[in-house]
């Protein structure tokens, strides 16, 4: 089993006003103290956009790039996503990093509301995933769809929509499918061939049932502490491992725990507590 860190595990995220955020330095520090040998990029800007600047961020805790979480806005007619995309293969092409893992943007900030597609919005949708992935294959990276609250492809009918109607991979983000009304098991049943990378979230299901009826909001959930350590929480890990094993899916477990930070943790504690957590429990699955 191959299992990377994620920025987001000790609350670095591209959300305007998202809490504390921590520095590259202590994050991928606590990272590699813990035992994990690869992490994504985190959110941009977090990392040096430029190429190479990048690679040498990432060089010196010698921690494998996996790719980067990218918001893309792909269901305006009016904008063209493929300039972005082609600037952040660019620090692939320098720093590493095999998946350019898709959200797409709703062009709000944060992740409290969206607008609803119509059917021109979701053919342009489709036009610009086909686009990004023929690039990101001929620069030898492969395009996923990640389903995330608060984008245009977040509930579970959209989520569908999208696999069925394109050949575009899946990021199997198991927080966000669930918070979308989605049952995992069964989604990874009927797509598990589809599985190019899983973001590993464990929920508290009984706060992720309330997104969908409007109780919470995004925000409202996460400073709740609707995420926790993988296996305390409500998601089925042993069966959505032994089907992806079944299904012959040898790609990234990525641990996330979405939280905010009031400050900068002591030196002693703090997320990295919670993450060793979730990699000794994803772990002992394999």
């Amino acid at each position: 089993m191959k299992i990377a860190g994620a920025p987001i595990s000790w609350g670095v995220c591209e959300v305007p006003g998202w809490g504390y955020q921590m520095s590259p330095e202590r994050v991928l520090t606590e990272m590699k103290e813990i035992g994990l040998t690869a992490t994504e990029f985190g959110p941009q800007g977090w990392l040096p956009i430029d190429a190479e600047e990048r690679a040498a961020a990432v060089r010196e805790f010698d921690l494998k790039p996996v790719g980067s979480f990218f918001l893309a806005v792909m269901h305006d007619p009016g904008f063209d996503p493929i300039p972005q995309v082609e600037k952040e293969l660019e620090a692939f092409e320098a720093a590493g990093g095999d998946f350019l893992i898709l959200a797409a943007d709703s062009g709000r900030d944060g992740y409290d509301d969206r607008p609803v597609l119509d059917e021109a919005g979701w053919q342009t949708l489709f036009t610009n995933l086909s686009r990004i992935t023929e690039v990101c294959a001929a620069r030898g990276v492969t395009a996923c769809i990640h389903p995330h609250w608060g984008t245009m492809v977040q509930n579970l009918d959209e989520v569908e929509r999208v696999l069925d109607n394109s050949t575009v991979g899946l990021c199997l983000d198991t927080g966000h499918l669930s918070a979308g009304g989605a049952d995992v098991v069964d989604l990874v049943r009927k797509y598990a061939s589809r599985v190019d990378i899983v973001h590993a979230k464990d929920i508290r299901k009984d706060l992720t049932d309330k997104l969908l009826t409007g109780e919470l909001n995004w925000s409202e959930g996460i400073k709740a502490g609707m995420f926790t350590p993988i296996g305390q929480g409500d998601i089925d890990f042993a069966t959505i491992v032994k089907l992806l094993d079944d299904a012959g899916f040898d790609g990234y477990y990525v641990l996330e725990q979405d939280i905010m930070l009031d400050e900068e943790p002591p030196a002693d504690g703090g997320p990295v507590a919670n993450a060793k957590a979730s990699l000794d429990a994803l772990s002992a699955l394999a």
